[in-house]
């Protein structure tokens, strides 16, 4: 009951600061929503190397929010300073160059850990971060309509999920053993969910899915229900592919520091997966 109230609360008070986020403050490319989204990422990729360190791959937790945050640095910075050719791979280049080099003047009792310690910060850099990278890179559509509907849809989809699990899946859990108490009706309810949601935002906001050129208007509710059903799928597998990462190194959450949802990463997992798969296909079917 406890746990239900928490997540009841993170999703009255997180809905709408979302959409404040989002719709009030798109200045320079919604700078305010990249900042946080820098931040989030950073705390995922320390949450991510602690959980490393019981493979003993190790990385110091400074070292880590600091090569999390790179890549949608980067994005942000290419945002805000305009499009340039060098500053994006400027950035990542230096922390990958760090990760490398940084390491090669260690006491010789240390050399047999500089291989996890590059593992590490190859990892956090990677995961959260070149995930994320795409929700920044959304910024550049000038569509905040967009971001929302990638973000609600994701949102949608692990609500849905979760009810419908607690509703129905006591007779269909396990079948995934990186997650045992998830449920196909858990999946598929999210799924659906994520569908119904995207038409209902086809219908009431067709804007979102056109470009400045007219189009059909079929196409608007075909975009919303393809970028749903992928949304929904891959926001289920970057749920799953977390929880396959806490159950290889023994962890229930990734933190504590989000009510209701354990650790941050715990509440970026799904977006994070999804969110190059939102941008692509946005991409090729709207832009």
């Amino acid at each position: 009951m406890k746990k239900l109230i928490e997540r009841l609360l993170i999703f009255i008070l997180g809905i709408p600061a979302v959409f404040a986020l989002v719709v009030l403050l798109p200045y320079c490319n919604h700078l305010v929503l990249n900042i946080f989204v820098i931040f989030f990422t950073a705390a995922g990729a320390v949450e991510f190397s602690i959980m490393l360190g019981k493979k003993q791959i190790r990385i110091p937790k400074a070292e880590a929010f600091i090569l999390g945050a790179l890549a949608p640095l980067a994005a942000t910075l290419n945002l805000v300073l305009g499009p340039t050719q060098w500053i994006a791979p400027l950035i990542l280049m230096s922390g990958f160059g760090w990760v490398l080099i940084s390491r090669i003047f260690s006491r010789s009792e240390n050399m047999e850990n500089i291989v996890n310690y590059i593992i590490g910060g190859f990892s956090v850099m990677v995961y959260p971060g070149f995930f994320t990278f795409w929700i920044v890179k959304m910024s550049m559509w000038n569509n905040s309509g967009a971001i929302l509907l990638f973000l609600f849809l994701v949102f949608s989809n692990d609500s849905a999920a979760w009810l419908f699990g607690s509703l129905f899946g006591k007779n269909n859990r396990g079948i995934i053993q990186a997650s045992p108490n998830k449920s196909i009706s858990g999946f598929l309810g999210g799924i659906l969910v994520s569908l119904l949601f995207a038409g209902i935002a086809a219908l009431l906001f067709p804007f979102i899915f056109t470009t400045n050129t007219a189009a059909p208007s079929s196409f608007p509710l075909l975009t919303a229900l393809i970028l749903g059903l992928f949304t929904g799928i891959f926001a289920t597998l970057g749920d799953l592919a977390e929880s396959a990462i806490k159950r290889s190194c023994d962890f229930k959450d990734s933190g504590n520091s989000v009510l209701g949802r354990g650790g941050v990463l715990d509440s970026i997992d799904s977006i994070a997966v999804a969110a190059p798969v939102f941008f692509l296909l946005f991409t090729v079917l709207v832009k």
